[in-house]
């Protein structure tokens, strides 16, 4: 009798250890699904020469967003619910950034401010693609978490 409850009782142990391991893995997955807000979140392009400036996108909770393309910097909104997201940008500034170096607001840099803040603006959902965040809408862009 006494072998039959130690052998239940490690029967109920491993139960209970495999599904708090249960527990914590799906709380780890939902987790690794959520939106990386307040994290700057670099375009995955190469630098348009000879600035090395690219991209960048950072969305607070609260949905607060900045947008910091090619050239200039634009102030937005973003609204996430699971997958589906859309962004409302500001409008691009007339003037030119205060601090610049040479070469960062080109013809070709400005041409890309307007395009990427129109792709921005077309986004309708996002989702992870192994370290990376994919906003999809008409023209698919990739963000990979800034390493500083």
């Amino acid at each position: 009798m006494s072998v039959f409850r130690l052998t239940a009782g490690r029967l109920r142990f491993v139960c209970g250890v495999l599904a708090l391991g249960l527990l914590a893995g799906s709380s780890l997955v939902r987790a690794a699904d959520r939106f990386p807000f307040d994290q700057t979140l670099m375009l995955d392009v190469k630098p348009m020469p000879p600035v090395k400036r690219v991209p960048i996108l950072t969305v607070t909770q609260d949905g607060e967003a900045t947008i910091g393309l090619w050239c200039k910097t634009v102030r937005a909104r973003a609204e996430l619910t699971d997958g589906a997201m859309r962004i409302e940008p500001g409008p691009l500034p007339d003037d030119l950034p205060q601090y610049m170096v040479d070469g960062q607001c080109t013809d070709e840099r400005m041409k890309a401010d307007v395009e990427t803040l129109a792709a921005l603006a077309e986004v309708t959902g996002w989702r992870r693609q192994g370290g990376a965040i994919v906003l999809t809408g008409a023209t698919p862009l990739k963000f990979r978490p800034s390493s500083n």
